[in-house]
């Protein structure tokens, strides 16, 4: 291992246990390694967007129109010119009486974002949900796949229903939604257990790195010294 490998792994074992150093309580330690965090991504993000998206999309075509000589600018390379002026928007933060001026922008984004994703999120998470919802029976295989379909049926049934409060929940009504409510509770100690069991595998490997790549070379050393 050379010794730049050696420094790189005691920084990250510093880092590691400064941050689990928050189990304990807030600490200077927690603070530092932090702030060290936000500030590293963020310069990251911002030399990459600089030099994967200004330059090569921004900078080098509106610099190739301007320098074109007496051959005429191609009119698509003047269209970085609507994202540089919006981009500029941004600087008007600093302006108190200029600061409604980053709304420009900002609804741009919104409008732009939302307009690509909505689709998408509709398909995704409504359109293709009630497709598999409503699978003709006659199309499963096995009887386990037909299972499968009338629980969701019967799920996403039951879950409509407790939501539904324009009836009172009484009744049959009543014994519906509270099917409904076992439901939820599934899905919702699903997603927490799968999140969870995430965090955990997270920490696994940090104890893994603190065991076998920090100190396990110096136990290694420790043991060859008492019986060399």
């Amino acid at each position: 291992m050379s010794f730049s490998q050696e420094i790189g792994i005691w920084i990250a074992a510093a880092l590691t246990l400064c941050l689990y150093s928050f189990l304990y309580r807030d600490n200077p330690f927690y603070k530092f390694a932090e702030h060290l965090f936000v500030g590293v991504a963020q310069g990251y993000i911002t030399a990459r967007t600089y030099f994967d998206g200004f330059l090569p999309y921004v900078w080098r075509p509106l610099m190739s129109a301007i320098g074109a000589g007496d051959a005429p600018a191609q009119p698509i390379e003047f269209v970085v010119i609507i994202p540089i002026a919006l981009g500029m928007l941004f600087f008007a933060r600093f302006s108190r009486s200029h600061a409604w001026l980053t709304r420009l922008p900002l609804a741009f984004i919104f409008g732009t974002v939302s307009g690509y994703s909505i689709p998408a999120i509709l398909n995704a998470q409504i359109f293709q949900q009630m497709n598999a919802t409503i699978t003709p029976f006659g199309t499963m295989a096995t009887f386990g796949a037909a299972l499968k379909v009338v629980l969701i049926l019967l799920g996403a049934f039951t879950a409509l229903t407790y939501f539904f409060f324009s009836i009172e929940h009484r009744g049959a009504v009543g014994r519906v939604s509270r099917v409904g409510i076992w439901f939820l509770m599934i899905g919702f100690g699903s997603a927490f257990g799968n999140t969870v069991m995430n965090r955990v595998m997270l920490l696994i490997q940090r104890v893994e790195f603190l065991l076998q790549d920090w100190m396990g070379p110096l136990i290694v050393q420790r043991v060859a010294g008492l019986f060399g």
